[in-house]
């Protein structure tokens, strides 16, 4: 069974930058397809961006594109999500999650483990 923890979240004006990390367990991360969803105030929970098991196949939602960048870190079984240029809109609980197989996908039902979340708030 794969364990993911996320760690990062926080308090950030509009404009400014945080990095998620998103540590798994056990020694199959490699093999995995990763991606980053979250679930803004009311709403449901959206992509975010995913990652192949090798890092070098990504896809972005259209709403981060070009702001954030996701990697991974295989040999520290670490995933990661670098937010730039923050948007009150980015407000939601960032989750990360695995998939069973080793390609990227973009909805929430391509992936089997999740992590518990962790708040990202933009103010304005």
């Amino acid at each position: 069974q794969v364990r993911l923890v996320e760690s990062g979240g926080g308090l950030v004006q509009a404009g400014g930058s945080l990095t998620l990390s998103c540590a798994a367990s056990g020694r199959t991360f490699s093999m995995n397809g990763m991606g980053w969803f979250r679930q803004p105030p009311g709403k449901e929970r959206e992509f975010v961006a995913t990652i192949n098991s090798s890092g070098s196949n990504t896809v972005y939602a259209d709403s981060v594109k070009g702001r954030f960048t996701i990697s991974r870190d295989n040999a520290k079984n670490t995933l990661y999500l670098q937010m730039n240029s923050l948007k009150p809109e980015d407000t939601a609980v960032y989750y990360c999650a695995a998939r069973q197989f080793s390609g990227i996908y973009t909805t929430a039902t391509g992936y089997v483990y999740w992590g518990q979340g962790t708040q990202v708030t933009v103010s304005s």
